[in-house]
């Protein structure tokens, strides 16, 4: 298991998180091995997934070596402990459940907690998480964050939700640690038919964003 250092850094050198929420375990494999030929090395497994915390334990079996493996959705103190038992290396909440808190600190696990606003975001790093999960944030946009980051410059941020090829690099731009992509990556008619050569392409391309909207914040 990486240490929780290492885990946060590979979190923000991934720059995206992959979530995963589909009606069945099934294809997750198949889904998985694809973002990993596209180089997304960031994967989250949600709760509303059948079978989620079996699904994750295999994951991590099986790719903890090579990936970054993390369980979404968790809304209380047992599904964490849950998923931490089972491996996960990162525990992600929609909302501002600081309970979880002392369970992640003694795995030494990554912890990103939900928040919607200032007041919710400041609290969620307050209370020790590692990152500040903005959600949803379709109708936010990163002028938003922007706003958000101006007066709060120590929030790491990941927006969810709104996250697609066009808004992706303005997020980063933005200043987020990370972005969280669900269905414009992993769309549910390219999983339900297995074009899993298209969406390793699909992940390269998120990458490639990405990665052009950091090189312009530093040149």
């Amino acid at each position: 298991m990486p240490s929780l250092n290492q885990i946060r850094t590979g979190l923000m050198e991934s720059g995206i998180v992959a979530v995963i929420r589909t009606d069945t375990p099934e294809p997750i494999p198949e889904i998985v091995r694809a973002l990993l030929r596209g180089g997304i090395r960031t994967i989250e497994v949600t709760l509303t997934v059948p079978g989620a915390v079996e699904v994750i334990r295999d994951l991590c079996l099986e790719w903890g070596e090579h990936a970054l493996i993390g369980a979404g959705t968790v809304l209380d103190v047992e599904a964490c402990e849950r998923v931490v038992a089972a491996g996960a290396h990162f525990v992600v909440s929609p909302i501002a459940r600081v309970s979880l808190v002392p369970i992640a600190r003694e795995a030494g696990r990554v912890l990103m907690l939900g928040a919607y606003t200032p007041t919710e975001a400041q609290c969620v790093h307050e209370s020790g998480a590692d990152f500040v999960k903005v959600f949803p944030c379709d109708l936010l946009g990163a002028s938003y964050i922007r706003s958000l980051r101006a007066p709060l410059p120590h929030l790491r941020i990941v927006p969810t939700g709104g996250v697609d090829l066009k808004t992706a690099p303005d997020f980063i731009r933005a200043g987020c640690a990370a972005v969280g992509v669900g269905s414009t990556l992993m769309p549910k008619a390219m999983v339900r038919e297995a074009r899993w050569e298209e969406l390793s392409m699909l992940a390269s391309e998120f990458r490639r964003v990405v990665a052009e909207a950091r090189s312009g914040l530093l040149a």
